[in-house]
């Protein structure tokens, strides 16, 4: 087994326990908050967190990923670049609780004036753990990443349900960033200590800002492509609409997060090392696309059949209008497992010059169509939908730019590893659609657990006599150990 293919493997088995233990602890603590709290708060929550997330983008300046792919950075230079984010996450945190006054009056809500003033320490300690946390993916200290990421969520988890427990409503929602953050950064600062300075360090700035500046503006228009659904529902249909929307996203992402999320870390600190070989990078890629497109595609089509029981079993009957946006939102997470790893390799192949373009490109689009959904069609399914056809429109355009211009190769090698998932997915649509009548009058329970055993034995099936994958001598290796 080569060295990067070991890298590569290590890196997806630690950060795989971190994030997949964390799709338990965030579904026991999403189930339980969702009991306790109205939708409408949730909403509430949601305007401020899509907020301060555009303030992290000005905190961040694309510096995390510039560090990463900068290999020439010396002692000096990451000590002057953590002073200069001690500062900027002053700055940007003063600036931040200042706006809270005209956030709060543009949604005619109080509340948000408290909710954002208290979210000004997740800005700042989010800004402070820019660069140890960046070294840590650089020296791929993926096995401490993922434990630490594990302590916080269970931390940040029990205190946001114990919270909610005391009776602090929507503030509980806001106990679990703000924890997080500090403990992200201290335990992040201990492990990587860096030496404060009274220099802004723009020097060594410098050093890192063409591929920074592009890698910046991409994280801009990025942001207005993922949360102006949001900021747009909140202001022009209610907050409970929102909440029962913000739910249905966050829910839909959770595979997209936990699976992707679990790779990309990963992938461009090892790809890095390929940057000036491109047939390397792309044959190396291909191979991640290839196992992603047999997660995503068929998962889409499980998450759209199960969608009712999933969200009535996980957050209750309040929640019954997050169905159908569900299930909709649910239709794109093939797609979005395999785009959300793009940005990886335009950085791993020092182009995010392209990198904006295509979000360039993405963003415009998706604001298009999330002004449609809102405005002309003024419902929540009409805006999941809007998102839905985007996000597949992006993927083509994405992965035509990259192939054409950044890694210069014909994309009919891309297409031969999307063919057998696609086919697969028919296949499992085939079998669920009348499954799904069948199903209509069983507890939720029950038809939950016969849509999946359905699911996994034909997925099995369909691998094994594919040849995509040798589950059975897989069994039979196990057996014999």
């Amino acid at each position: 087994m080569t060295d990067t293919k070991k890298e590569l493997l290590s890196g997806v088995f630690y950060t795989a326990i971190s994030k997949y233990s964390g799709i338990i602890i965030s579904l026991v603590v999403a189930g339980i908050l969702a009991r306790l709290i109205a939708p409408e708060k949730f909403g509430v929550v949601a305007i401020a967190t899509v907020i301060i997330s555009f303030f992290n983008i000005f905190s961040d300046l694309g510096i995390s990923p510039a560090i990463i792919q900068n290999k020439e950075l010396c002692r000096e230079d990451l000590n002057d670049i953590f002073s200069f984010t001690f500062w900027l996450g002053i700055c940007i945190s003063i600036i931040f609780f200042l706006c809270s006054w005209p956030i709060a009056w543009f949604y005619q809500d109080d509340i948000l004036l408290t909710i954002s003033q208290l979210l000004t320490v997740n800005l700042f300690f989010a800004t402070l753990n820019i660069v140890p946390n960046a070294l840590l993916y650089k020296e791929k200290e993926f096995k401490f990443i993922a434990y630490r990421s594990l302590c916080i969520q269970i931390i940040g988890g029990v205190a946001a349900v114990t919270a909610a427990l005391l009776g602090t409503g929507l503030y509980a929602l806001i106990i679990n960033p703000i924890f997080s953050s500090i403990l992200l950064f201290f335990i992040s600062y201990r492990k990587k200590p860096l030496q404060l300075r009274l220099t802004l360090g723009i020097a060594s700035i410098k050093k890192i800002f063409s591929f920074s500046a592009y890698q910046f503006m991409f994280n801009i228009i990025n942001y207005f492509s993922r949360n102006l659904d949001k900021l747009l529902i909140g202001k022009y249909m209610d907050m409970q609409a929102l909440g029962y929307y913000e739910k249905s996203y966050r829910l839909m992402m959770l595979p997209l997060q936990n699976i992707t999320h679990v790779i990309s870390p990963v992938m461009h600190p090892i790809f890095s090392n390929f940057q000036n070989d491109l047939q390397k990078l792309s044959v190396s890629y291909e191979k991640v696309i290839h196992y992603l497109a047999f997660i995503g595609f068929p998962l889409s089509v499980l998450l759209w059949f199960c969608a009712k029981e999933i969200i009535l079993l996980i957050f209750g009957e309040q929640w019954y209008p997050s169905i159908a946006v569900f299930q909709i939102l649910s239709l794109s997470v093939g797609i979005q497992i395999i785009l959300s790893t793009s940005g990886s390799i335009y950085q791993a192949a020092n182009d995010t010059k392209n990198l904006f373009i295509c979000g360039l490109f993405s963003a415009t689009l998706n604001v298009t169509a999330i002004l449609i959904g809102i405005f002309l069609f003024k419902k929540l399914e009409a805006v999941a939908w809007c998102i839905c056809l985007t996000f597949t429109i992006n993927f083509f355009q994405c992965y035509i730019l990259m192939y054409t211009s950044t890694l210069k190769r014909n994309i009919k090698y891309l297409l031969k590893q999307l063919c057998s998932p696609a086919i697969l997915s028919i296949i499992l649509i085939l079998i669920l659609f009348p499954i799904q009548y069948a199903t209509k009058d069983f507890s939720l329970i029950v038809s939950l657990i016969i849509k999946s055993t359905l699911f996994i034995i034909s997925f099995t099936i369909y691998i094994q006599t594919t040849g995509t994958y040798n589950i059975i001598n897989f069994i039979k290796s196990k057996i014999q150990r």
